[in-house]
């Protein structure tokens, strides 16, 4: 049971309790712990992200369950946590991405989105009568050239990573990562090391209808979601590893 004296800062408002924590925060973290777990991989030749979509009963339409978001031809999204609040997200950078077309006649920044989409995730801890985002994305792009690959927090917080994971299977993906992501990985490497990933995120649990893909390329256009027949052969790979060559 909570001490009386924290009871008080853990109401509908977010401010910072007596040792300095803002429970509201914290709480929204949980809500990303707790949701599907999204990887994003960066290659020499691209940006990969996947998401586990975890089909809860036999009479849900796969299809129907979004993680993986186009933002704009250059840009994709995969969220982890409540998807509702990952939607409004994806449409205010919808919506920004658009705007600086209109503008400047260009396409957006990566890094200028994700910091724009953070500085509202942030300001949202700060303001009476909200409450933080109960979503964390992986932004995936590519400027100037460069792949860039982006993590937020619900408290407003932006980190650039070379491979990543959010969601509840986070601790199990980051430990493959660090034991088999390189630098010079080509897309499918990478695609294939980030269903390695999921596979043991999700503990074999691991099926065609789990699984969405997005790869940022250096095709036109740069962002795309692969189709069910290409993450099917991928699955197949995990699902039905290769024999070991037999001693002669």
């Amino acid at each position: 049971m909570q001490p009386q004296y924290q009871m008080g800062y853990d109401r509908a408002i977010t401010v910072f309790s007596p040792d300095g924590r803002l429970y509201q925060v914290e709480y929204a973290r949980e809500a990303v712990k707790r949701g599907t777990t999204a990887v994003g991989i960066k290659a020499k030749d691209g940006i990969v992200l996947l998401v586990d979509k975890r089909v809860s009963s036999k009479l849900l339409e796969p299809s129907s369950i979004e993680k993986i978001f186009q933002i704009d031809d250059h840009i994709g999204v995969a969220s982890s946590g409540l998807v509702g609040d990952a939607r409004r997200l994806v449409d205010m950078a919808r919506v920004e991405t658009q705007k600086n077309r209109v503008m400047y006649d260009e396409e957006m920044d990566v890094e200028m989105l994700a910091k724009q989409l953070c500085d509202f995730m942030q300001y949202l801890t700060q303001a009476g009568g909200y409450r933080p985002f109960g979503t964390a994305l992986l932004i995936a792009g590519r400027s100037e050239g460069q792949f860039r690959l982006f993590e937020t927090d619900p408290s407003g917080t932006l980190l650039e990573y070379k491979a990543t994971g959010i969601g509840i299977g986070r601790n199990a993906v980051m430990k493959v990562f660090e034991e088999k992501y390189r630098d010079d990985m080509t897309i499918e490497e990478a695609i294939v090391l980030g269903l390695e990933a999921l596979h043991a995120a999700t503990e074999g649990k691991f099926d065609i209808n789990m699984v969405e893909i997005g790869v940022v390329s250096n095709s036109e256009p740069p962002f795309r979601k692969m189709s069910r027949d290409e993450v099917t052969g991928y699955v197949g790979k995990i699902e039905k590893p290769e024999a070991p060559a037999t001693p002669t």
